[in-house]
Protein backbone atom coordinates (compact mmCIF):
# COMPACT_ATOMS: atom_id res chain seq x y z
CA UNK A 1 0.00 0.00 0.00
CA UNK A 2 1.51 3.40 -1.00
CA UNK A 3 2.29 5.63 1.97
CA UNK A 4 0.36 4.94 5.39
CA UNK A 5 -3.38 4.49 4.70
CA UNK A 6 -4.29 3.85 7.92
CA UNK A 7 -5.03 7.27 9.06
CA UNK A 8 -7.52 7.50 6.10
CA UNK A 9 -9.11 4.19 6.72
CA UNK A 10 -10.07 4.75 10.07
CA UNK A 11 -11.48 7.98 9.34
CA UNK A 12 -13.49 6.37 6.50
CA UNK A 13 -14.42 3.36 8.49
CA UNK A 14 -15.64 5.24 11.41
CA UNK A 15 -17.81 7.97 8.88
CA UNK A 16 -19.43 4.46 7.60
CA UNK A 17 -20.22 3.14 11.11
CA UNK A 18 -21.98 6.47 12.38
CA UNK A 19 -24.00 6.74 8.49
CA UNK A 20 -24.81 3.33 7.09
CA UNK A 21 -24.90 -0.35 8.40
CA UNK A 22 -23.26 -3.34 7.48
CA UNK A 23 -24.73 -5.37 4.26
CA UNK A 24 -27.32 -8.30 5.05
CA UNK A 25 -28.05 -9.45 1.70
CA UNK A 26 -30.45 -9.70 -0.83
CA UNK A 27 -33.16 -7.68 1.15
CA UNK A 28 -30.58 -4.10 1.42
CA UNK A 29 -32.33 -1.52 0.37
CA UNK A 30 -28.93 -0.81 -1.87
CA UNK A 31 -29.97 -3.59 -4.15
CA UNK A 32 -32.40 -1.26 -5.54
CA UNK A 33 -36.18 -1.14 -5.16
CA UNK A 34 -37.90 -4.20 -4.96
CA UNK A 35 -41.67 -2.86 -5.50
CA UNK A 36 -42.00 -1.99 -9.08
CA UNK A 37 -44.22 1.25 -8.91
CA UNK A 38 -43.15 5.01 -9.63
CA UNK A 39 -43.27 5.56 -5.88
CA UNK A 40 -40.47 2.95 -4.94
CA UNK A 41 -38.57 3.78 -8.26
CA UNK A 42 -38.27 7.54 -7.27
CA UNK A 43 -37.95 6.95 -2.98
CA UNK A 44 -34.66 4.73 -4.12
CA UNK A 45 -33.22 7.83 -6.94
CA UNK A 46 -33.80 10.18 -4.07
CA UNK A 47 -32.40 7.85 -0.83
CA UNK A 48 -29.33 7.39 -3.34
CA UNK A 49 -29.37 11.34 -3.80
CA UNK A 50 -29.20 11.86 0.00
CA UNK A 51 -26.56 9.24 0.37
CA UNK A 52 -24.82 11.71 -2.35
CA UNK A 53 -25.01 14.77 -0.25
CA UNK A 54 -23.98 12.81 2.60
CA UNK A 55 -21.08 11.86 1.07
CA UNK A 56 -20.13 15.43 -0.45
CA UNK A 57 -20.85 16.97 3.35
CA UNK A 58 -18.51 14.74 4.72
CA UNK A 59 -15.64 15.18 1.92
CA UNK A 60 -15.81 11.53 1.09
CA UNK A 61 -17.05 12.33 -2.68
CA UNK A 62 -14.97 11.91 -5.62
CA UNK A 63 -12.01 11.46 -3.16
CA UNK A 64 -9.55 12.16 -5.98
CA UNK A 65 -10.85 15.44 -7.19
CA UNK A 66 -9.31 19.15 -6.74
CA UNK A 67 -10.61 20.62 -3.69
CA UNK A 68 -12.08 23.26 -6.16
CA UNK A 69 -14.55 21.62 -7.65
CA UNK A 70 -15.41 19.88 -4.49
CA UNK A 71 -13.39 16.94 -3.98
CA UNK A 72 -11.35 15.71 -1.36
CA UNK A 73 -7.55 16.81 -3.22
CA UNK A 74 -6.57 13.41 -2.45
CA UNK A 75 -5.39 9.70 -4.22
CA UNK A 76 -7.33 7.47 -6.57
CA UNK A 77 -6.12 4.65 -4.52
CA UNK A 78 -7.55 6.65 -1.34
CA UNK A 79 -10.94 6.69 -3.45
CA UNK A 80 -10.49 3.01 -4.47
CA UNK A 81 -9.97 1.92 -0.79
CA UNK A 82 -13.40 3.97 0.35
CA UNK A 83 -15.18 2.38 -2.51
CA UNK A 84 -13.82 -1.20 -1.23
CA UNK A 85 -14.69 -0.18 2.19
CA UNK A 86 -18.73 1.14 1.38
CA UNK A 87 -19.19 -1.81 -0.66
CA UNK A 88 -19.69 -3.75 2.43
CA UNK A 89 -22.26 -1.24 3.88
CA UNK A 90 -26.04 -0.89 3.42
CA UNK A 91 -25.82 2.69 1.34
CA UNK A 92 -25.24 3.51 -2.54
CA UNK A 93 -25.39 6.54 -4.61
CA UNK A 94 -26.67 4.30 -7.46
CA UNK A 95 -27.18 5.24 -10.73
CA UNK A 96 -25.66 8.94 -9.33
CA UNK A 97 -22.05 7.94 -8.88
CA UNK A 98 -22.04 6.05 -12.56
CA UNK A 99 -23.38 9.70 -14.12
CA UNK A 100 -20.73 11.92 -11.52
CA UNK A 101 -18.04 9.13 -12.82
CA UNK A 102 -19.18 10.31 -16.71
CA UNK A 103 -19.65 13.99 -16.48
CA UNK A 104 -17.00 14.31 -14.19
CA UNK A 105 -14.34 12.81 -16.31
CA UNK A 106 -15.92 14.73 -19.47
CA UNK A 107 -15.72 18.22 -17.67
CA UNK A 108 -12.42 17.77 -16.26
CA UNK A 109 -10.53 16.48 -19.95
CA UNK A 110 -12.61 18.44 -22.06
CA UNK A 111 -14.36 21.68 -20.23
CA UNK A 112 -13.79 24.58 -20.06
CA UNK A 113 -12.58 26.26 -16.46
CA UNK A 114 -16.02 28.17 -16.12
CA UNK A 115 -18.19 24.59 -16.89
CA UNK A 116 -16.21 22.54 -14.24
CA UNK A 117 -16.79 25.96 -11.34
CA UNK A 118 -20.44 26.05 -12.98
CA UNK A 119 -21.29 22.68 -12.55
CA UNK A 120 -19.18 19.95 -10.64
CA UNK A 121 -19.53 21.22 -7.22
CA UNK A 122 -23.85 20.92 -7.44
CA UNK A 123 -23.12 17.38 -9.65
CA UNK A 124 -20.96 16.10 -7.14
CA UNK A 125 -23.52 16.69 -4.43
CA UNK A 126 -26.79 15.65 -6.25
CA UNK A 127 -27.94 18.93 -6.25
CA UNK A 128 -28.42 18.38 -10.11
CA UNK A 129 -28.41 15.15 -11.10
CA UNK A 130 -27.67 14.03 -14.72
CA UNK A 131 -28.45 11.33 -17.56
CA UNK A 132 -26.85 11.15 -20.69
CA UNK A 133 -28.87 11.52 -24.15
CA UNK A 134 -26.73 9.55 -27.01
CA UNK A 135 -28.60 6.55 -27.75
CA UNK A 136 -31.19 6.71 -30.50
CA UNK A 137 -33.63 4.61 -32.25
CA UNK A 138 -31.19 4.40 -34.96
CA UNK A 139 -28.56 5.10 -33.04
CA UNK A 140 -27.22 2.31 -30.61
CA UNK A 141 -24.77 0.10 -31.07
CA UNK A 142 -23.69 2.38 -34.08
CA UNK A 143 -23.82 5.28 -31.54
CA UNK A 144 -22.09 7.33 -34.47
CA UNK A 145 -25.24 7.32 -36.33
CA UNK A 146 -26.62 9.84 -34.21
CA UNK A 147 -29.59 11.71 -36.22
CA UNK A 148 -30.42 14.54 -33.73
CA UNK A 149 -29.83 18.10 -35.29
CA UNK A 150 -28.15 20.78 -34.00
CA UNK A 151 -28.53 24.22 -35.93
CA UNK A 152 -26.75 27.39 -35.17
CA UNK A 153 -28.76 30.47 -34.50
CA UNK A 154 -26.62 33.11 -33.00
CA UNK A 155 -24.78 32.72 -29.97
CA UNK A 156 -27.24 28.91 -29.43
CA UNK A 157 -27.80 25.90 -30.78
CA UNK A 158 -31.87 24.78 -31.34
CA UNK A 159 -31.39 20.92 -31.17
CA UNK A 160 -34.57 18.98 -32.22
CA UNK A 161 -34.52 14.77 -32.29
CA UNK A 162 -35.72 11.73 -29.95
CA UNK A 163 -33.37 10.34 -27.51
CA UNK A 164 -33.88 6.47 -26.59
CA UNK A 165 -32.94 4.41 -23.00
CA UNK A 166 -32.26 7.76 -21.16
CA UNK A 167 -31.40 5.93 -17.68
CA UNK A 168 -33.61 8.20 -14.91
CA UNK A 169 -34.06 11.42 -17.14
CA UNK A 170 -37.27 11.84 -15.18
CA UNK A 171 -35.25 12.40 -12.23
CA UNK A 172 -32.07 14.51 -13.67
CA UNK A 173 -31.83 18.21 -13.97
CA UNK A 174 -29.00 18.27 -16.72
CA UNK A 175 -27.64 15.90 -19.20
CA UNK A 176 -24.80 15.25 -21.93
CA UNK A 177 -26.12 15.49 -25.36
CA UNK A 178 -24.52 13.82 -28.19
CA UNK A 179 -26.16 16.02 -31.75
CA UNK A 180 -25.53 16.51 -35.51
CA UNK A 181 -23.80 19.94 -36.11
CA UNK A 182 -22.03 19.12 -39.58
CA UNK A 183 -24.78 16.35 -42.01
CA UNK A 184 -22.16 17.31 -44.40
CA UNK A 185 -19.26 15.62 -42.58
CA UNK A 186 -18.20 12.20 -41.76
CA UNK A 187 -20.38 10.78 -39.35
CA UNK A 188 -17.64 10.57 -36.78
CA UNK A 189 -16.72 14.33 -37.25
CA UNK A 190 -20.02 16.03 -37.54
CA UNK A 191 -20.75 15.63 -34.11
CA UNK A 192 -21.27 18.03 -30.81
CA UNK A 193 -21.32 17.00 -27.39
CA UNK A 194 -23.51 20.27 -24.85
CA UNK A 195 -24.86 20.46 -21.79
CA UNK A 196 -28.92 20.44 -22.16
CA UNK A 197 -30.76 22.41 -18.85
CA UNK A 198 -33.76 19.89 -18.99
CA UNK A 199 -35.96 22.93 -17.82
CA UNK A 200 -35.77 24.74 -21.13
CA UNK A 201 -38.73 24.38 -23.23
CA UNK A 202 -39.28 21.56 -25.89
CA UNK A 203 -38.27 18.77 -23.41
CA UNK A 204 -40.08 15.92 -23.44
CA UNK A 205 -39.35 12.75 -21.23
CA UNK A 206 -41.52 9.89 -21.60
CA UNK A 207 -40.77 6.35 -19.83
CA UNK A 208 -40.27 3.15 -20.83
CA UNK A 209 -41.90 0.20 -18.87
CA UNK A 210 -39.43 -3.10 -19.06
CA UNK A 211 -41.31 -6.21 -18.53
CA UNK A 212 -39.87 -6.24 -14.85
CA UNK A 213 -42.20 -3.58 -14.12
CA UNK A 214 -39.43 -0.62 -13.65
CA UNK A 215 -39.49 2.32 -15.38
CA UNK A 216 -35.96 4.12 -15.20
CA UNK A 217 -35.19 3.94 -19.05
CA UNK A 218 -37.05 7.03 -21.11
CA UNK A 219 -37.55 8.04 -24.40
CA UNK A 220 -36.80 12.06 -25.04
CA UNK A 221 -38.14 14.12 -27.36
CA UNK A 222 -36.06 17.76 -28.15
CA UNK A 223 -38.34 20.03 -30.37
CA UNK A 224 -36.49 23.34 -30.66
CA UNK A 225 -34.35 23.41 -27.49
CA UNK A 226 -31.85 26.26 -27.36
CA UNK A 227 -28.63 25.53 -26.19
CA UNK A 228 -26.36 28.12 -25.54
CA UNK A 229 -22.72 27.77 -27.46
CA UNK A 230 -21.04 28.42 -23.92
CA UNK A 231 -22.79 25.10 -23.15
CA UNK A 232 -20.82 22.85 -25.96
CA UNK A 233 -18.30 20.59 -24.27
CA UNK A 234 -14.87 20.50 -26.64
CA UNK A 235 -15.19 21.93 -30.16
CA UNK A 236 -17.61 21.88 -32.10
CA UNK A 237 -17.70 19.12 -34.52
CA UNK A 238 -15.41 17.06 -32.25
CA UNK A 239 -17.84 15.32 -29.89
CA UNK A 240 -16.88 12.05 -30.71
CA UNK A 241 -13.70 12.08 -29.15
CA UNK A 242 -15.74 13.26 -25.99
CA UNK A 243 -18.44 11.01 -26.36
CA UNK A 244 -15.70 7.95 -26.49
CA UNK A 245 -13.90 9.86 -23.31
CA UNK A 246 -17.17 9.23 -21.50
CA UNK A 247 -18.29 5.74 -22.81
CA UNK A 248 -14.76 4.57 -21.70
CA UNK A 249 -15.01 5.81 -18.25
CA UNK A 250 -18.36 3.97 -18.25
CA UNK A 251 -17.24 0.98 -18.93
CA UNK A 252 -14.30 1.30 -16.20
CA UNK A 253 -16.64 1.83 -13.55
CA UNK A 254 -19.01 -0.85 -14.90
CA UNK A 255 -16.40 -3.24 -15.06
CA UNK A 256 -14.31 -2.33 -11.84
CA UNK A 257 -16.93 -1.61 -9.51
CA UNK A 258 -20.45 -3.63 -10.75
CA UNK A 259 -18.78 -7.10 -9.26
CA UNK A 260 -22.06 -8.21 -7.22
CA UNK A 261 -19.88 -11.17 -5.76
CA UNK A 262 -23.65 -12.92 -5.62
CA UNK A 263 -22.32 -16.51 -6.86
CA UNK A 264 -22.28 -17.49 -3.42
CA UNK A 265 -25.54 -16.42 -3.04
CA UNK A 266 -26.55 -18.69 -6.22
CA UNK A 267 -24.41 -21.44 -4.83
CA UNK A 268 -26.94 -21.15 -1.73
CA UNK A 269 -29.82 -21.23 -3.50
CA UNK A 270 -28.70 -24.86 -5.49
CA UNK A 271 -28.20 -25.98 -1.77
CA UNK A 272 -31.59 -24.12 -0.50
CA UNK A 273 -33.62 -26.11 -3.87
CA UNK A 274 -31.84 -29.41 -3.55
CA UNK A 275 -30.11 -29.09 -6.77
CA UNK A 276 -26.56 -28.61 -5.91
CA UNK A 277 -25.55 -32.28 -6.14
CA UNK A 278 -26.81 -32.19 -9.97
CA UNK A 279 -23.55 -32.41 -12.05
CA UNK A 280 -24.82 -30.23 -14.59
CA UNK A 281 -25.66 -27.72 -11.89
CA UNK A 282 -22.17 -28.03 -10.64
CA UNK A 283 -21.08 -27.31 -13.67
CA UNK A 284 -22.67 -23.74 -14.58
CA UNK A 285 -21.96 -23.01 -10.90
CA UNK A 286 -18.34 -23.39 -11.35
CA UNK A 287 -18.34 -21.69 -14.43
CA UNK A 288 -20.32 -18.44 -13.04
CA UNK A 289 -17.69 -18.38 -10.30
CA UNK A 290 -14.86 -18.66 -12.29
CA UNK A 291 -16.01 -16.06 -14.09
CA UNK A 292 -16.04 -13.80 -11.01
CA UNK A 293 -12.96 -14.59 -9.67
CA UNK A 294 -12.00 -13.41 -13.62
CA UNK A 295 -13.59 -10.02 -13.47
CA UNK A 296 -12.09 -9.65 -9.67
CA UNK A 297 -8.62 -10.48 -11.19
CA UNK A 298 -9.04 -8.22 -14.34
CA UNK A 299 -9.80 -5.56 -11.61
CA UNK A 300 -7.16 -6.14 -9.59
CA UNK A 301 -4.97 -5.54 -12.37
CA UNK A 302 -6.52 -2.16 -12.91
CA UNK A 303 -5.87 -1.15 -9.08
CA UNK A 304 -2.21 -2.54 -8.86
CA UNK A 305 -1.64 0.12 -11.82
CA UNK A 306 -3.63 2.71 -9.77
CA UNK A 307 -1.76 2.20 -6.78
CA UNK A 308 1.44 2.20 -8.93
CA UNK A 309 0.38 5.37 -10.77
CA UNK A 310 1.25 4.02 -14.37
CA UNK A 311 -1.78 3.39 -16.71
CA UNK A 312 -3.96 -0.08 -16.58
CA UNK A 313 -2.72 -2.38 -19.49
CA UNK A 314 -6.62 -3.38 -19.31
CA UNK A 315 -8.71 -2.06 -21.71
CA UNK A 316 -11.93 -0.75 -19.98
CA UNK A 317 -14.15 -2.43 -23.10
CA UNK A 318 -12.86 -5.17 -22.34
CA UNK A 319 -13.76 -4.87 -18.56
CA UNK A 320 -16.81 -4.17 -19.72
CA UNK A 321 -18.01 -6.87 -22.11
CA UNK A 322 -16.76 -9.30 -19.92
CA UNK A 323 -18.44 -8.45 -16.49
CA UNK A 324 -21.66 -8.05 -18.25
CA UNK A 325 -21.70 -11.29 -20.47
CA UNK A 326 -20.79 -13.22 -17.32
CA UNK A 327 -23.64 -11.57 -15.46
CA UNK A 328 -26.04 -12.58 -18.39
CA UNK A 329 -24.84 -16.60 -17.75
CA UNK A 330 -24.81 -16.01 -13.98
CA UNK A 331 -28.95 -15.08 -14.38
CA UNK A 332 -29.46 -18.20 -16.52
CA UNK A 333 -28.16 -20.26 -14.25
CA UNK A 334 -30.41 -18.98 -11.71
CA UNK A 335 -33.10 -19.84 -14.12
CA UNK A 336 -32.35 -23.03 -14.79
CA UNK A 337 -31.83 -23.55 -10.66
CA UNK A 338 -35.58 -22.24 -9.59
CA UNK A 339 -36.89 -24.50 -12.34
CA UNK A 340 -40.71 -24.07 -12.12
CA UNK A 341 -40.35 -21.70 -9.55
CA UNK A 342 -38.23 -19.24 -11.78
CA UNK A 343 -42.23 -18.52 -13.26
CA UNK A 344 -42.76 -17.20 -10.51
CA UNK A 345 -42.58 -13.19 -9.50
CA UNK A 346 -42.41 -11.00 -6.22
CA UNK A 347 -42.78 -12.64 -2.68
CA UNK A 348 -44.28 -15.60 -4.56
CA UNK A 349 -40.76 -16.53 -5.75
CA UNK A 350 -37.90 -17.91 -3.26
CA UNK A 351 -35.68 -15.29 -2.08
CA UNK A 352 -38.10 -12.45 -2.33
CA UNK A 353 -37.98 -12.58 -6.08
CA UNK A 354 -34.64 -11.84 -5.90
CA UNK A 355 -33.30 -13.68 -8.88
CA UNK A 356 -36.75 -13.68 -10.65
CA UNK A 357 -36.05 -10.12 -11.37
CA UNK A 358 -32.18 -10.85 -12.11
CA UNK A 359 -33.25 -12.59 -14.77
CA UNK A 360 -35.83 -10.47 -16.19
CA UNK A 361 -33.28 -7.63 -15.84
CA UNK A 362 -30.27 -9.24 -17.56
CA UNK A 363 -29.79 -7.51 -20.52
CA UNK A 364 -29.20 -4.38 -19.17
CA UNK A 365 -25.56 -5.19 -18.67
CA UNK A 366 -25.11 -6.22 -22.11
CA UNK A 367 -27.19 -2.87 -23.42
CA UNK A 368 -26.32 -0.15 -20.48
CA UNK A 369 -23.17 1.91 -20.50
CA UNK A 370 -22.83 1.17 -24.55
CA UNK A 371 -23.80 -2.31 -26.08
CA UNK A 372 -21.38 -4.95 -26.41
CA UNK A 373 -20.94 -4.36 -30.10
CA UNK A 374 -19.92 -0.57 -29.92
CA UNK A 375 -17.12 -1.81 -27.07
CA UNK A 376 -15.99 -4.52 -29.05
CA UNK A 377 -15.16 -2.15 -31.55
CA UNK A 378 -13.67 -0.50 -29.43
CA UNK A 379 -11.26 -2.87 -28.73
CA UNK A 380 -10.81 -3.55 -32.12
CA UNK A 381 -9.73 -0.68 -33.07
CA UNK A 382 -8.13 0.65 -29.45
CA UNK A 383 -6.46 -2.92 -27.83
CA UNK A 384 -6.10 -4.50 -31.19
CA UNK A 385 -4.94 -1.61 -33.32
CA UNK A 386 -7.79 -3.19 -36.35
CA UNK A 387 -8.73 -0.86 -38.82
CA UNK A 388 -11.60 0.92 -38.50
CA UNK A 389 -14.88 -0.51 -40.31
CA UNK A 390 -15.01 1.12 -43.70
CA UNK A 391 -17.55 3.95 -44.17
CA UNK A 392 -20.19 4.10 -46.63
CA UNK A 393 -19.86 8.12 -48.14
CA UNK A 394 -23.44 8.98 -49.93
CA UNK A 395 -22.51 10.41 -53.62
CA UNK A 396 -22.40 13.91 -53.91
CA UNK A 397 -25.47 14.95 -55.90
Amino acid sequence: MPGDERPFLDEARAFLDAHATLRKGEADWSNGPRAHTPDAQREFFDRCRAWQATLFDNHFAAIAWPREYGGRGGTAWQSILFEQEQARYDATPGFIAATIGMVGTMLLAHGTDEQRLRYLPSLLRADETWCQLFSEPDAGSDLANVGTRAITDGDHFVVTGQKVWTSYAQYCERAILLARTDPAAPKHKGITAMIVDFASPGITVRPLQLITGHSHFNEVFLDQVRVPVTDVVGSINGGWGVARSVLSSEATQIGTTADSGDVAALIDLAHQLGVAGDPRVRQQLSRAWTNERLVRMLNERVLDAVRRGVRPDVDPSVLKVFWSEAKVHKDLVALSILGPAGTLYGTDAPRGGYWNTQVLNRYWATVGGGTSEVHRNMIAERALGLPREAQIVPPTI
